[in-house]
């Protein structure tokens, strides 16, 4: 704990500094200066009973969702606070209405956790995924708050199941519920002496079936898609762009383009503009006159994705060729075929997808080309693939109710 405690101060330390030159580390640091007033002065007026929510970041917010929602349908008195470890989930959802608060997670220190628990009182905590943060895991359980995670996924390579992570043990086995996606994360838990597991699966299938089930139409890129086959680059990094481009290249008709960047700054969509010359155009500067006359579009903007998927016909998601894949069930969700790169063994929802025959793994461009290829030869075997995307989502809808009916007790009246 010790040599924990440390890299915690430093790497808030490291943030300090940081701040004037990055807006990321400045964001993450002055977005926690005075919390405790912050806080203390919206918790001084009357509330109901708190219901708090972790999420390290914009993904684990969107886990979430579903969860919460359904908090506030049953109870609608409860004060609902979200908390965030990361600037892009602060950012993007600090102004959400569902929530009664949403602020950063204040540095996990033992007095920033006694102090952020005294102010705030939750009846329950619910950490969205996995976000460890061993301090304020100490003082849920010192204080007796029903702490659950929910849509967990654990491997054997984490620290907890290694020899140098056995102090760790003891903060999840204090832990009241852990709600996992799969048996192989029960069968890890249960091995190092964790025992109140459920297998529930994932949240995230309840909420990209809310999003299909209501659909956001944008004119624009319907516009723009015309009659065309749209492949739409789903949270691209560098590897998935380099792939459009090549496809591009190949001048197939009937054939359009819709890339989604992970980095929408403006300096990297200068870069795609200028890689994509002659083809592309913003979306930011696109209307119905000039619309119809590019084939490459670049979304300059976040919060986005989830609508466009509803035009495509097939998605390239980003990640996959690096560390982490994005976000794959908002595309299958719409009866969209995924295709990602081949980096998936921390994300079970692809292997699943290439089960199920409705997300494909893929190593270059050659690859990418060929399926392209066939599904502008075949639009049966296309129309195949987007019921399986379909029902793939649908036959695994339900986490939200098995983790809802478990936990409203504990905020019962």
């Amino acid at each position: 704990m010790f040599f924990y405690s440390l890299f915690i101060r430093l790497y808030a330390f490291a943030a300090e500094l940081a701040a004037p030159f990055s807006k990321r580390a400045y964001r993450w640091y002055t977005g926690r200066k005075d919390w405790r007033y912050k806080l203390q002065k919206r918790f001084s007026k009357a509330h109901g009973k708190v219901v708090w929510f972790h999420c390290a970041s914009l993904g684990e917010f969107e886990q979430g969702l579903p969860l919460m929602r359904r908090f506030k349908e049953a109870h609608p008195d409860i004060f609902l606070l979200v908390t965030f470890f990361s600037p892009s989930g602060y950012e993007n959802r600090r102004n959400v209405s569902l929530a009664d608060h949403v602020c950063y997670l204040p540095v996990d220190t033992k007095k920033n956790a006694r102090d952020f628990l005294k102010i705030t009182c939750p009846e329950i905590a619910i950490f969205v995924k996995y976000d460890f943060w061993y301090r304020f895991l100490g003082e849920l359980t010192s204080r007796e708050i029903p702490t659950f995670f929910i849509s967990s996924i654990f491997r054997p390579d984490q620290y907890f199941f290694k020899a140098t992570g056995k102090w760790t043990r003891k903060y999840l086995r204090n832990v009241t519920g852990f709600f996992v996606q799969t048996q192989a994360s029960k069968a890890l838990l249960e091995s190092i002496g964790v025992k109140n597991v459920i297998v529930s699966g994932d949240t995230r299938f309840d909420r990209t079936l809310l999003l299909a089930e209501n659909p956001q139409p944008m004119p624009i890129v319907e516009k723009f898609k015309g009659v065309s086959f749209l492949i739409v680059g789903g949270s691209s990094w560098q590897p998935e762009e380099d792939i459009l481009y090549d496809l591009s290249q190949k001048n197939l008709e009937n054939l359009k383009i819709i890339i989604a960047p992970h980095d929408v700054s403006e300096g990297h969509i200068q870069y795609l503009e200028e890689q994509f010359e002659g083809k592309s155009l913003l979306y930011s500067k696109a209307n119905d006159r000039n619309i119809e006359k590019a084939n490459v579009l670049i979304i300059n903007s976040i919060g986005l994705l989830n609508k466009i998927y509803l035009y495509a016909n097939a998605a390239l998601i980003g990640g996959a060729f690096g560390s982490g894949l994005h976000n794959i069930l908002e595309a299958l969700t719409y009866g969209v075929p995924v295709f990602f790169g081949p980096k998936t063994k921390k994300f079970p929802e692809a292997q699943q997808a290439i089960e199920a025959g409705c997300g494909f793994k893929i190593h270059n461009s050659e690859e990418f080309l060929e399926h392209i290829k066939q599904f502008l030869n075949d639009s049966e075997a296309l129309r195949v693939l987007q019921q399986k995307s379909k029902i793939f989502i649908k036959e695994r809808i339900g986490a939200t109710d098995i983790i809802f009916e478990r936990l409203r007790n504990y905020i019962a009246s």
